[in-house]
């Protein structure tokens, strides 16, 4: 496969759904060379203390590659939580909880937009209802103000910003926002525009992934 090392291009993705026999749906993405395996069960029983008698509670658990889990892991696993709670018809299970596992295979760049595009395939697996289908890009500010779209952990190395925008299918409004760094108001916009013009890709890809999934059904 030929890849476009342009700007402006999103790396090769590839998708196996169903890969593991004990979750009501997984899915297992590559984003280049980063790689997530993601597993969803619910409703399931939920634990007291997070027991809400109006919704379903949103359980993320994010394991890295090796050792323990960081404080930016655990930001990571509230990004999700927070994207998911409002994807999800969470109203419809009151008193259970949807608990959703990820687990880190390989970081080349862009993990939190490929951990969170790997959710959705596994609650699209899973059969769970949603509101809507979420995508986040990943995109780079680097020293000379241009900013590169998904680029790989040698790309990003020296970005000065980092930008993660999550987008749901229907209108293709954002649904959370990751940043880091320094940049201007002009910068973050151009990110947002080249991000939302790119997610389309990303729904095509769940598209092509589910279809394919069912014909092998």
């Amino acid at each position: 496969m030929i890849v476009d090392e342009s700007k402006d291009s999103l790396r090769p993705m590839f998708c196996e759904l169903n890969i593991l026999t004990r979750s009501d749906g997984s899915a297992m993405l590559t984003q280049g060379e980063t790689a997530v395996t993601a597993s969803v069960n619910g409703p399931v029983e939920v634990k007291l203390q997070h027991m809400n008698v109006e919704k379903s509670y949103v359980e993320i658990h994010f394991r890295p590659r090796s050792g323990m889990g960081s404080v930016n892991d655990r930001l990571l696993e509230n990004l999700i939580r927070n994207t998911y709670e409002s994807a999800l018809l969470t109203a419809l299970h009151p008193r259970t909880a949807v608990s959703i596992q990820i687990q880190e295979m390989q970081d080349r760049g862009g993990l939190v937009a490929c951990a969170i595009n790997a959710v959705c395939l596994a609650l699209i697996d899973s059969g769970i209802e949603m509101k809507y289908l979420v995508a986040a890009v990943h995109s780079v500010l680097d020293e000379e103000g241009g900013i590169t779209l998904d680029p790989d952990e040698l790309r990003a190395k020296d970005a000065r910003a980092r930008f993660t925008f999550v987008f749901e299918n229907t209108s293709r409004n954002t649904v959370s926002i990751y940043t880091h760094g320094k940049f201007t108001s002009e910068q973050y916009h151009r990110a947002l525009r080249m991000s939302t013009d790119a997610v389309g890709r990303v729904f095509d890809f769940y598209r092509t992934i589910v279809a394919k999934q069912q014909n092998v059904l």
